[in-house]
């Protein structure tokens, strides 16, 4: 094997392949009169990335994924030329050359891409994880919790996740329908896999796989074995209290007047007939509080919150008026942004009891 190609393009595919698979993944460098292709699969997972290059010698070979792209990511030239000499695989540029070891080819077996079902816009994916799968447990004995159900309705797409506390549902468009999709896939893994994806994304899923599918690039895994999430569980539908508010203003004064609340950060929005108080004291810092002009409608329902998951469940409603619905008792409140975007998106926030 021996091609030239520009350092950048292949650096971006692989640490897009390095990060996706474990730091011990290898990866294997296919060179042809049609480019390079870099593959590699990890357990139930699948990268397979396509780099522009000019092929000296159709071939093959297999590295270590992380040294590899660590080399690339460092390189500050235009051009590095790849060619395999004896038993390792050459990274030259002018200058320099740096050499890693060619590994056995024998690569467990990747698993199929699934069949096309449905497409979806890049941005407004990757735009509606942030949010979705920000709401995910990182870590939980029950995966139901660390996965996002990706489910088509119609011709939208409907994206899921909770880890009990919280829960954020976000709706977008489909640009086609051919299956229906209901799948539940690791949380992290989705992110990131989306992070990498352009232009028209391909939702890809059978019984036990779900791949995401761009020009250059696929990214297959194993879907969880768990029981589904779903909005409906939760009941919304007894709102004693509408508060519609700024956004970038309530979540401001939550990390002012939050620094003087208690160890748990928990704060409570005291609603009045045009604004909300934010008040917090310690004994050892002193107290704080801060008025916020608000529309108000219904009754004066006022609930607290753990300060950070406030911030969360504010930040995706960035920019604009976000809108709480309170509902009484410990029933959770529902944000939602007072003006429609292309990602509609329901962020659901569970109260806690004042201190």
């Amino acid at each position: 094997m021996d091609l030239t190609t520009l350092v950048r393009p292949l650096a971006a595919v692989a640490n897009a392949a390095a990060r996706l698979l474990s730091r011990q993944a290898r990866l294997r460098l296919r060179a042809s009169a049609d480019g390079l292709v870099v593959s590699g699969n990890d357990r139930d997972l699948a990268v397979s990335f396509r780099c522009p290059a000019t092929t000296h010698l159709d071939g093959e070979a297999v590295v270590p994924a992380a040294p590899f792209a660590e080399t690339l990511r460092m390189l500050d030239v235009d051009q590095v030329r790849l060619a395999v000499e004896g038993s390792r695989l050459a990274i030259r540029v002018e200058g320099a050359r740096f050499a890693l070891p060619l590994l056995d080819r024998d690569l467990q077996l990747e698993p199929a891409v699934p069949p096309l079902l449905s497409e979806v816009d890049s941005s407004a994916l990757s735009t509606a994880l942030r949010t979705v799968a920000g709401t995910a447990a990182k870590d939980d004995p029950l995966p139901v919790f660390t996965g996002v159900r990706v489910q088509s309705t119609g011709d939208e797409l409907c994206l899921t996740a909770s880890d009990r506390y919280r829960m954020a549902v976000a709706r977008l468009p489909l640009r086609s329908v051919r299956d229906p999709i209901d799948v539940l896939v690791p949380a992290s893994l989705l992110t990131e896999a989306a992070r990498h994806g352009h232009g028209v994304v391909g939702l890809h899923a059978d019984a036990g796989h779900f791949a995401l599918s761009w020009p250059g690039g696929t990214v297959t895994t194993a879907v969880l074995d768990a029981g589904f999430l779903s909005e409906d569980a939760i009941p919304a539908d007894l709102v004693d209290t509408e508060i519609d508010i700024s956004a970038d203003e309530l979540a401001a004064a939550v990390r002012r007047v939050g620094v003087y609340s208690e160890d748990r950060r928990t704060l409570t929005l005291e609603v009045g007939d045009t604004h909300l108080r934010l008040a917090s004291a310690r004994q050892d810092t002193g107290e704080a509080e801060e008025h916020l002009k608000a529309t108000i409608v219904g009754g004066r329902t006022s609930p607290s919150f753990q300060a950070r998951y406030l911030l969360d469940a504010l930040a995706p409603f960035s920019g604009g008026q976000v809108r709480l619905a309170v509902q009484p008792g410990m029933r959770a409140c529902v944000l939602t942004p007072v003006e429609e975007r292309e990602v509609r998106l329901r962020y659901y926030l569970m109260p806690m009891l004042p201190r």
